[in-house]
């Protein structure tokens, strides 16, 4: 699958305004690498400027093992080390500067995180991809989704399962059917994850991604998956556009990966280190 030129070709006199700031909300004391390996995917994705928003006790820290070319928004936090409801005034006010937000991954299950989760989504006026956590916290809260257009949301059965009410075998033996009918009711994109993942929007058009391999089942994959789909969203795709081809080049760098490595060998780094080789197969 060759690449829109939207994503391959780029003015002479571009500047990195030119695609997309992202505001990647994500991670926590515990799960402290979700955030940075988003960052990471989405800027060997072609993303323009990147921000992760975390919490700031490991704010610091990531300092140390984010992508260099990243910035950080240290955030107030719960005891537990995730973000905090108290959060959201600094977040609001940064939603300004920025073009496409990232949420979810790794950011907890904890109440007060949840709640500010649904709130920044309710608030903000840019196209949002979901993950993780940040799905997690929509379970019994869809009219969240209803007021909004351009979110992407990107469940594993299990997550999709907590959306819909429906059991993961059902979900695995309709996974076409689901995704087109959560999509077309919530008036989203959804991103269902697993092998041959699916991508379905709210007008009916519809993708069964052939990329990818087991090694892939890997912690951190999603994440990378998020950054490369924001990163796409940031350069001017549409939502179905940016699933779709970014769910491709997942795979196809995945695939890359496992040549490499092995499927047994790989991790969710590795299918980053492999997007740029991706990029020139698609190009």
């Amino acid at each position: 699958m060759r690449l829109p030129a939207r994503l391959l070709r780029r003015r002479l006199d571009s500047h990195k305004g030119d695609f997309g700031h992202i505001l990647i909300l994500a991670g926590s004391l515990r799960f402290s690498g979700a955030a940075v390996l988003s960052a990471a995917a989405a800027m060997r994705s072609g993303a323009g400027l990147i921000t992760i928003g975390l919490p700031k006790s490991i704010a610091r820290a990531a300092i140390k093992i984010k992508p260099k070319e990243a910035m950080i928004l240290p955030l107030p936090e719960t005891k537990e080390g995730s973000l905090s409801q108290a959060a959201y005034k600094k977040i609001e006010g940064f939603l300004n500067n920025i073009d496409i937000l990232l949420i979810g991954p790794g950011l907890t299950h904890d109440k007060s995180t949840q709640a500010l989760i649904r709130k920044v989504i309710l608030s903000a006026d840019k196209p949002i991809v979901i993950d993780a956590d940040g799905i997690n916290a929509l379970a019994g809260h869809l009219g969240t989704l209803k007021t909004k257009r351009n979110i992407i949301i990107t469940p594993h059965p299990g997550e999709m399962s907590g959306l819909t009410g429906l059991s993961k075998t059902e979900i695995q033996n309709n996974r076409k059917e689901v995704s087109r009918r959560f999509a077309r009711d919530q008036q989203i994109t959804v991103v269902l994850k697993g092998h041959k993942t699916v991508v379905a929007d709210a007008k009916g058009n519809f993708y069964t991604n052939k990329t990818g391999n087991p090694g892939m089942a890997t912690a951190g994959s999603g994440d990378v998956l998020t950054g490369i789909i924001a990163s796409f969203l940031g350069q001017g795709l549409d939502t179905f556009k940016a699933a779709k081809y970014a769910v491709y080049l997942h795979g196809l760098a995945g695939d890359l990966a496992a040549k490499e490595k092995t499927q047994l060998g790989m991790i969710a780094s590795d299918i980053t280190d492999k997007i740029p080789e991706a990029i020139k197969i698609c190009s």
